[in-house]
Formats: C-alpha cells, structure tokens, sequence
C-alpha cells in the first residue's frame, strides 16, 4: 500500500479532481458550466464533499460524497455519487482510504447510513469487503428528463 493522504478538495480547488472525473467517466468531456457551479455552490455549503487521495502532490482516487433528507429515518444520509481510483493506483488501499475517509466525515456530521450504487460485480466485492451490504428488497428505478444545464434553474420554494 502506497502512502496516501485524503484530504477534502475546497470549493475553490475543484478544478483538478473534476478533470480527472471527467476523464475517467465522460471520455474527457468537460460537464456543463452550470453544473459545476452548482457542484463548487454545493460544496460551499456543505451538501457535497469532494475528497482526493494524493500521494506526491499528485491525485490517486476522487470521492464525491452528497447529503439527502430521508423523513422516514428523520436525518441525513450519504450516497458516493462518484468513486474514481487511477488505474495504475487501484489495489493499493486507494479506494479503501477514500471511504475510510468519507466514513469519518460522515461520523463527524451524525450521518449512520452510507449508500453506494454500483454498476459490475467486481465494483460490489470491493465494497462488501469494507461493510457495504446489498439492499435486499429495494430496486433502482430511473427515469431520463429532457433538460438543459444552459441555465440555472432554480425549484419552486
């Protein structure tokens, strides 16, 4: 295991992480303005965090971490929206010290249940191995809208 540190990404220093998720998951195509705007609002206030792995000043793995309201458990809850590890950095305790860190910031803020949704099986043993169990019961539904990130649209209060 490689030394790393995890240290969480301000929102005035995004920039670095979010190219290496936007390679990694969009083919190095950058998201939207808008988007990461509201994504450098949301860490601002507290909603998201966004934790890096560096080792060398050089950054190994990406975390992003969002908050929800759940009325029925009356608290908050975290999801891994994104979880990124280099390749050539993978199966050194990278990915292992990015949720160890995440489990630690969501103990600071009383935040007891953690959820990661994943896509391939090899992604799911990696997760057993650090507690993460499946939900039996629950499904994932989704549903495509049409919109533009052209604007900030704002909800209705």
């Amino acid at each position: 295991m490689r030394p790393v540190e995890v240290v969480p990404v301000p929102a005035t220093g995004l920039a670095e992480p979010l190219a290496i998720l936007e390679e990694a998951l969009r083919d190095g195509e950058p998201v939207p303005a808008v988007f990461s705007d509201r994504l450098r609002k949301g860490v601002e206030a507290g909603n998201i965090h966004v934790l890096a792995a560096r080792s060398k000043e050089r950054i190994l793995g990406v975390a992003v971490l969002a908050y929800h309201l759940n009325i029925s458990a009356g608290a908050l809850f975290a999801s891994v929206e994104d979880l990124y590890v280099r390749p050539e950095a993978r199966r050194q305790g990278v990915g292992r010290a990015l949720l160890r860190a995440a489990d630690e910031r969501c103990t600071k803020i009383d935040i007891s249940y953690v959820e990661a949704q994943v896509e391939e099986a090899e992604t799911e043993a990696f997760y057993a191995t650090l507690g993460y169990e499946s939900e039996t019961g629950v499904r994932v539904l989704s549903r495509s809208l049409p919109i533009s990130l052209k604007q900030e649209v704002k909800p209705d209060t």
